[in-house]
């Protein structure tokens, strides 16, 4: 294999390089910074046989290079791609790269959110058949590892799985999934992207190399049709709402496939069996278990699968439970559309914590639903304040700013009733006060146990 240079030394990186090295190609790795967790993964990738060069990019190796792989999270405006495109130079994300290695089917999870839930659920009801599963991808938080990790298997795996951002789809060339879901679509990313349209084009790269053999697991949501278009392949829809026109269903609160429309039901469980908290969790395990089903599980394993599916952290994961009150971590829902989704899908009376680093969302979407379960909203953080002159306008909910998470913890616990929840579901990201929302979580778990006590 000739040279691949590798932009970007996290963990994806650190992956694309020993994935290059294995594959008997030099490999050039670059990062402008030189911290020391960079440093040592540096240092052991020398000692690998990689070049790495910490605190600069060489320009000229990189264009000079095969194949370059780029971070997720070197934006496309960094002054390093900027010249790398004036030199007309084309680069490819790390799953772009590792899927060229792989050797076994494919499933594909996107969307705004649900694709880890979706993702890690796939992976569970695949290995409850008894198959050998490669999963991983964008998953994060040490849930999963990188997809270049997932060539080393051996034997390969059954299917592969992988969760890929929009990040990650925006520069792929050849990927094209067996299977690809798109969960639905919202704004995100706005900080990074121009307007949503550019955000949800990154999306819509899924389908770029769709065949007629290509299978889809789709929303039901006006958008994500809309993104498929009139790619080649065979849809099917998942729906918490519908029955008509869909393969994955609610009927009188049971889990349902139905892949052929002139075939019998496939019943599988009571909505109440399935140990996930709220209806976008419902979604996620019909996206899932519409998935596996094509991938050949029987709707009997399905069943037995999703019975015994736990919380992922940080996704409307029970944390603690005390005084009549349960503490529920939804620290991942870091745009307004997860925060939409938590709080229509609770029956609870709910008091929920909103803030952090603002992304300029509009709120309205959020204001809409509200009160509806929630009874109180504390605003904190550095989005606070914006949250909150909002939020005042909504009749009937009581509005409380804080100046940080152990600021609205305690502002919550005092208005506690018994049977409520208080629900971390922040709206924005972390990075006012955490360095990342599982340090968020991780936080609020700790203050939630302590006042549960």
């Amino acid at each position: 294999m000739t040279a691949v240079a590798i932009l970007g030394l996290g963990s994806s990186g650190d992956a694309a390089a020993r994935l290059a090295l294995a594959q008997g190609a030099p490999a050039y790795v670059s990062d402008l910074r030189t911290d020391a967790p960079t440093a040592a993964r540096g240092a052991q990738l020398r000692e690998l046989g990689a070049d790495v060069e910490l605190g600069a990019h060489d320009l000229d190796r990189i264009a000079a290079a095969s194949v370059v792989v780029v971070s997720p999270g070197i934006p496309p405006h960094a002054p390093v791609l900027r010249a790398l495109r004036e030199r007309g130079c084309r680069w490819v994300s790390e799953p772009e790269f590792a899927v060229r290695f792989f050797r076994a089917p494919l499933i594909a999870v996107t969307g705004t959110n649900g694709k880890t839930t979706t993702t890690l659920l796939v992976a569970h009801l695949l290995r409850e058949a008894g198959l050998r599963v490669g999963v991983g991808g964008n998953v994060g938080g040490g849930l999963a590892p990188a997809a270049s990790e997932l060539v080393a298997l051996e034997p390969p795996p059954a299917w592969y799985v992988l969760e890929v951002s929009s990040f990650q789809l925006a520069d792929t060339e050849r990927f094209a999934p067996d299977i690809g879901v798109l969960t639905n679509l919202a704004p995100d990313h706005l900080d990074r992207y121009a307007d949503v349209e550019a955000y949800w084009g990154d999306k819509a790269r899924l389908f770029a190399n769709a065949t007629p053999a290509s299978r889809w697991v789709l929303g039901d949501q006006p958008e994500v049709r809309a993104l498929a278009g009139g790619c080649p392949g065979t849809r099917y829809t998942f729906s918490t709402t519908r029955t008509e026109g869909v393969q994955a269903y609610l009927r009188e609160d049971v889990l349902v496939l139905r892949l052929d429309p002139h075939g019998p039901e496939e019943p599988l469980l009571p909505r109440a069996d399935v140990p996930l908290l709220g209806l976008h969790n419902v979604a996620n395990a019909l996206a899932a278990a519409l998935t596996a089903r094509l991938a050949g599980v029987s709707p009997e394993v399905l069943a037995r699968g999703l019975a015994s599916a736990r919380a992922l952290p940080h996704r409307m994961e029970p944390v603690a439970r005390g005084g009549g009150l349960t503490w529920v971590n939804d620290s991942k829902a870091t745009n307004v559309a997860a925060t939409v989704s938590a709080v229509t899908s609770v029956a609870a009376r709910v008091l929920l914590l909103l803030g952090g680093t603002d992304k300029g969302e509009s709120l309205e979407p959020l204001a809409a639903v509200l009160p509806g379960p929630v009874r109180a909203a504390v605003c904190y953080g550095a989005a606070g304040p914006r949250f909150a002159a909002r939020l005042r306008a909504v009749p009937g909910l009581e509005v409380v700013e804080a100046p940080d998470l152990a600021g609205a913890v305690a502002e919550a616990r005092a208005r506690a009733r018994e049977g409520d929840w208080i629900l971390l579901s922040p709206a924005a990201s972390s990075f006012d006060e955490f360095t990342n929302y599982e340090a968020r979580g991780r936080r609020f778990a700790e203050l939630a146990r302590e006042a549960a006590a």
